[in-house]
């Protein structure tokens, strides 16, 4: 996720690399064509070039619009997981008898395993990295044969707190407490993952990319009548905001996949195990994720 601090020019330049050399491509070979060979080009009025950037505006925005509530709603998400988590081992701590301690840290720290599981595979990464430090062997190998890691947790929750149910260890009434709780985190996994799985529309993006250029290259024809030495800059200096915000607005439409614009699920999974490990009383506490210059992952 960015944050609010200075972003290095490199980032921006990098997002619009590509674009840039074929804006400047374009601008140079019209002007070529309009300097080596007398009316090879008919004459445009601004009045096309700039109806046209007008129409694009409306469009970007949309597209940033939706790109933006699709960013906001997974950080809603996120948020809930966080809230969830918290509550779920505080009604560990406070619902089950207390000579379950045993089971009760165990619980903890496979819950803080599903939190970084989760980020992972909404990052398309390896879901079981790193997860050694909280679950057992056996548990590890177990979760290999399941596709969705995150869930496969949620159900041993879930069959741990029947068990305590069954037992005695644990009350009718806070098993379906704790249940309902478990209901909201499956719940929570099942929005990022309609996020994560639902494409913005593909025909969209490449429809406004490519009236980006149509526009590019008609107000490029229509500056002919500008001196080349300032045609071409100022062409580039008009065109690199548009592309920009459409880069922009493209990156924003999947926060799940690994890029500074993301939300940061992995920072988040390290305050619910700072949180929740303060909980049980663990010695072995991590340090808040530090951020990456300019975005914490």
């Amino acid at each position: 996720m960015l944050l609010d601090k200075k972003i290095p020019l490199c980032y921006i330049i990098k997002k619009v690399q590509w674009d840039f050399l074929i804006v400047t491509i374009i601008s140079i070979v019209v002007y070529l064509m309009q300097s080596m060979v007398e009316n090879s080009l008919p004459p445009l009025p601004v009045n096309i070039p700039i109806f046209l950037g007008t129409a694009i505006s409306l469009l970007l925005s949309f597209q940033l619009n939706q790109s933006y509530d699709r960013w906001w709603e997974a950080r809603k998400v996120r948020c809930s997981i966080v809230n969830d988590s918290r509550s779920f081992v505080i009604q560990l701590n406070a619902f089950i008898k207390p000579d379950n301690t045993k089971l009760i840290k165990t619980m903890t720290l496979r819950k803080i395993a599903w939190t970084y599981c989760f980020g992972q595979s909404l990052r398309k990464l390896d879901p079981l990295k790193d997860l050694d430090k909280y679950l057992s062997e056996t548990e590890l190998e177990n979760l290999k044969s399941f596709d969705n890691k995150p869930f496969a947790m949620l159900d041993a929750h879930s069959k741990d707190l029947l068990n305590l149910k069954n037992s005695g260890d644990l009350d009718l009434f806070y098993h379906v407490q704790l249940d309902n709780t478990l209901v909201r985190l499956c719940d929570a996994m099942g929005k990022a993952e309609r996020i994560k799985n639902t494409v913005f529309p593909t025909t969209y993006r490449l429809f406004l990319h490519f009236s980006i250029y149509i526009f590019i290259i008609f107000l490029s024809i229509s500056l002919s009548e500008i001196d080349g030495i300032f045609e071409i800059p100022l062409l580039i200096i008009i065109a690199l905001p548009f592309l920009l915000l459409e880069k922009t607005a493209k990156h924003m439409q999947d926060p799940f996949s690994n890029r500074p614009t993301d939300t940061s699920v992995t920072a988040i999974a390290r305050v619910i195990e700072i949180n929740l490990k303060q909980l049980i009383k663990d010695t072995d506490i991590p340090s808040p994720l530090q951020d990456n210059e300019f975005y914490i992952n």
